[in-house]
């Protein structure tokens, strides 16, 4: 079974910056898209961004132009650069695979507070 492992989310204040990393127990982004999701208290677990296998990236409304996602030069990586970070982006982020998501991971909690 591919697991999946969320790490780099901390606590930093507003308009700071975090970089987020997802390892996978396989190469398993070298065949699927790559994807970041959060979940905010009592809120719904919501996509965040998107990368192909061609590199195309997608990105929810909320975090254009602030938040890039990349792969790793290894095949079982992928980041999420989050600048200027807003205290809405407070939430549990998970990465997974994309079509038919994988079981989640433990995620990572990024708080964004002053």
């Amino acid at each position: 079974q591919v697991q999946l492992v969320e790490s780099g989310g901390g606590l930093v204040q507003p308009g700071g910056s975090l970089r987020l990393s997802c390892a996978a127990s396989t190469t398993i982004f070298s065949t699927y898209a790559a994807t970041w999701y959060r979940q905010a208290p009592g809120k719904q677990r919501e996509l965040v961004a998107i990368i192909n296998t061609a590199g195309s990236t997608n990105y929810a409304d909320s975090v254009k132009g602030r938040f890039t996602i990349s792969r790793g030069n290894a095949k079982n990586t992928v980041y999420l650069q989050m600048n200027n970070l807003k205290p809405e982006d407070t939430a549990v982020y998970y990465c997974n695979k994309h079509p038919i998501p994988l079981a989640w991971g433990q995620g990572t909690q990024v708080t964004v507070s002053s």
